[in-house]
């Protein structure tokens, strides 16, 4: 019931229904951003829509998502960590932590972690909390947007009729990857601070 809302609101308006779906889907709302994509691409295939602004529709909503959720872990990060950082062991060592692991290898997760369904949600907030630099951030994310958003309409031109594939059998493999992927790096976490432990 809620995919058919959401596909309705994009056949209904278009490039802006792209735009705030994705731009919603992006900061947490439970939106099948891969399906709207999709779904778009196959409103090109039929003549209804035009790919270039659809295109520029669905780069430009991921792009204001994740820098809405950029700025809200840039703007939100001080206070949360100082009214719930000790009650969930986070101190200025652990936030310098977090810090140098964006610095290092954190950044390619805001050009790869569009495809993974909840990476994508948390990377460019953990990005602001990180106080990543602005210009790192944009590089990284708004050119995995782009990427993600051409793929994705793509699919669904080219798959046209057919689109229903890329929601029906891609998606759960992304997000049983995703799921697998935040595992893994929560259980380094853990070893992680076990080892200290140790020490």
């Amino acid at each position: 019931m809620l995919t058919e809302t959401i596909l309705r609101w994009a056949t209904e308006y278009g490039y802006i229904g792209i735009f705030s779906l994705l731009t919603l889907g992006i900061i947490g709302a439970p939106i099948p951003d891969e399906g709207v994509l999709a779904f778009a691409g196959y409103l090109v295939y039929e003549g209804k829509l035009q790919l270039f602004p659809t295109v520029a529709a669905a780069f430009l909503g991921s792009v204001c998502g994740i820098t809405l959720s950029y700025g809200l872990g840039r703007s939100l990060s001080n206070y949360l960590i100082t009214k719930f950082g000790r009650a969930v062991q986070i101190t200025g060592d652990k936030v310098t932590h977090i810090q140098n692991w964006y610095d290092r290898v954190g950044k390619w997760g805001l050009l790869f972690g569009y495809y993974l369904p909840g990476v994508r949600h948390l990377i460019g907030f953990g990005a602001g909390i990180a106080k990543l630099p602005v210009s790192v951030f944009a590089l990284f994310a708004f050119t995995g947007a782009f990427i993600w958003s051409v793929t994705f309409v793509s699919a669904g031109y080219f798959l046209g009729r057919q689109w229903t594939l890329v929601f029906g059998r891609i998606r759960p493999t992304l997000m049983t990857s995703s799921i697998v992927i935040l595992s893994l790096f929560l259980l380094y976490i853990v070893g992680q601070q076990f080892l200290r432990q140790r020490k």
